[in-house]
Parts: structure tokens; C-alpha cells; sequence
């Protein structure tokens, strides 16, 4: 998934980087093509590989988090 993510990345920024450079009558369409599948592929990709394995409830807060937060900000303060 790492790799995929990273080759359709570099696709992306290959085919924004071409349409600046280089003078072809269809450069708008690649550098459009390049930042659409940026944001609708590689981002949600990229966020779902990063998230899949976390759990939303460690980063709500919740009574216990907010708990668990003072508890370690005194444990700190003691040091």
C-alpha cells in the first residue's frame, strides 16, 4: 500500500511538473489531471493507510481522556 501510494505521488507531481514544462496544446489538462487525482486518490489513500489501524476514541475527548490528561499533567509538574 506504502508503495502504491507513493508511485501514484510522484505520478501526480510528474504530471504537474510536465504540464508547466513542457509546450503541448494539453498542458492544462495534465497539470489538472495531476492536482484532481492528487486530492481525490492520494490524500484518502494516504489518510486511510495512516488511520486504518488507530482507534478514533484515544483522540475524543472523552471524561477519561480529559482525566488521563490531568492525571500525567500533575505527574509532571511533580518532576
Amino acid at each position: 500500500m506504502k508503495q502504491l501510494i507513493l508511485i501514484i505521488f510522484l505520478a501526480t507531481i510528474g504530471s504537474i511538473i510536465a504540464g508547466f514544462t513542457l509546450d503541448v496544446p494539453y498542458a492544462e489538462k495534465l497539470i489538472g489531471f495531476g492536482v484532481i487525482s492528487l486530492f481525490v486518490i492520494v490524500f484518502p489513500l494516504f489518510s486511510y493507510y495512516r488511520w486504518k489501524d488507530k482507534k478514533l476514541e484515544d483522540y475524543m475527548l472523552t471524561k477519561e481522556n480529559l482525566e488521563k490528561m490531568r492525571k500525567r499533567e500533575g505527574d509532571a509538574r511533580k518532576l
